[in-house]
């Protein structure tokens, strides 16, 4: 850690509009390097942690727009620009966490960028009909919008090339930046606070989910089902689906806005187990049910596959969830019924979620720092 003091090290996120996934991995990185400045396209002030928040923060051009608060996507095709234009002269090392273009940034030729990566440019990668789908938006978009993807598209692979390392939070996300970027990635799991969470084993008869309630998420699928075998069903979340979703759902499904951390683990931990329908990049989800003993039904892609031991009879007690291989309702209501059916170890389903704890990530973060910055100089 000596060494790493002698660094001057700038801080680069996306956005900071909420303490999310990516917040908690920046969190972390204001740990490691508590005198770090930090730089941002937008900053809506007592949105972040306090952690976060101690930090000098610069942030772009966008910030003085208006609606930018709530309205900050809108301005997506000039976010490029925007994260070009930040000055880093002064410092060694530049540590960007980034889900859009935080990696995108111009570092001087002896500055070291490593770029901590959630997800490659989702809005015009994989998920490009998630975001700007015929239905997602109106005429005039389907028009314009085509060009301004092509535009990001571009951009997002030449930026790539500035970068010194990739760190990916999955081994999915490693695979896409070699896809996208043909680039080689080193997978460092993003940090959960697993030691706040307490191992139940009185389980109630309520199923769980824990989203923003957006539509890649899926929860129209679970509503479906639970529509249709009447289980207690809760759903914990906030999102521009939530109007449609409670039209949809039946009397035994309830909804519940989001919640503080201490309360949220009090859902967990009760929860029967916990229904993960869409695909991730890593979720962190999972891994905080599990911390709490609970098992997990999940959509067998992406970051799940890295984080749940699905069932496998022939392993009956090392195991911490149950996969379904299609997005339809039939396989979730089949996982569901198997999950019934199975007697779980919970305490072992928590002691196995602990690999992904906090410190853990910060030792493997610090130590990647060690080897290349510091000892590969």
């Amino acid at each position: 850690m000596n060494n790493l003091k002698n660094l001057r090290v700038a801080i680069v996120h996306d956005w900071l509009t909420g303490m999310r996934g990516g917040e908690k991995v920046l969190e972390i990185f204001c740990q490691i390097f508590p005198e770090a400045d930090i730089y941002t396209l937008i900053y809506n002030e007592g949105s972040v942690s306090s952690v976060i928040a101690s930090h000098k923060i610069h942030t772009s051009f966008i910030d003085q727009f208006p609606l930018k608060k709530t309205k900050y996507r809108h301005y997506l095709p000039l976010f490029p620009t925007a994260i070009e234009r930040f000055n880093f002269k002064q410092y060694d090392l530049i540590l960007s966490s980034s889900h859009c273009v935080a990696k995108g940034i111009i570092t001087p030729p002896d500055a070291k960028h490593i770029a901590y990566l959630h997800t490659p440019m989702r809005y015009v990668w994989d998920m490009y009909e998630d975001y700007f789908g015929r239905d997602k938006v109106g005429f005039f978009g389907r028009l314009i919008i085509p060009y301004f993807a092509n535009y990001l598209r571009m951009w997002d692979v030449t930026s790539s090339n500035r970068v010194d390392w990739f760190l990916a939070n999955s081994q999915h996300v490693a695979n896409r930046i070699h896809k996208f970027y043909g680039r080689k990635a080193t997978v460092i799991h993003p940090p959960v606070e697993t030691e706040l969470f307490e191992t139940s084993q009185e389980k109630r008869e309520y199923f769980l989910i824990v989203s923003a309630l957006v539509p890649y998420k899926r929860i129209d699928l679970a509503v479906q089902v639970f529509n249709t075998n009447q289980k207690p069903l809760v759903i914990v979340g906030e999102g521009p689906e939530l109007k449609s979703l409670q039209k949809m759902a039946k009397g035994n499904i309830g909804f519940v806005e989001w919640q503080p951390g201490f309360e949220l683990r009090k859902f967990y931990a009760k929860a029967r187990a916990l229904i993960f329908p869409g695909e991730e990049d890593f979720g962190i989800v999972p891994v905080e049910a599990m911390a709490s003993g609970t098992p997990v039904i999940a959509y067998g892609k992406g970051g799940a596959l890295e984080t749940i031991l699905g069932w496998d009879e022939l392993e009956s007690s090392a195991r911490t969830g149950v996969f379904f291989n299609q997005q339809t309702a039939e396989a979730l209501s089949q996982a569901i019924d198997k999950l019934e059916n199975i007697e779980w170890d919970y305490n072992f389903i928590s002691q196995h979620a602990r690999q992904f704890d906090k410190k853990i990530f910060q030792e493997k973060i610090i130590r990647f720092i060690q080897e290349n910055i510091i000892e590969g100089e």
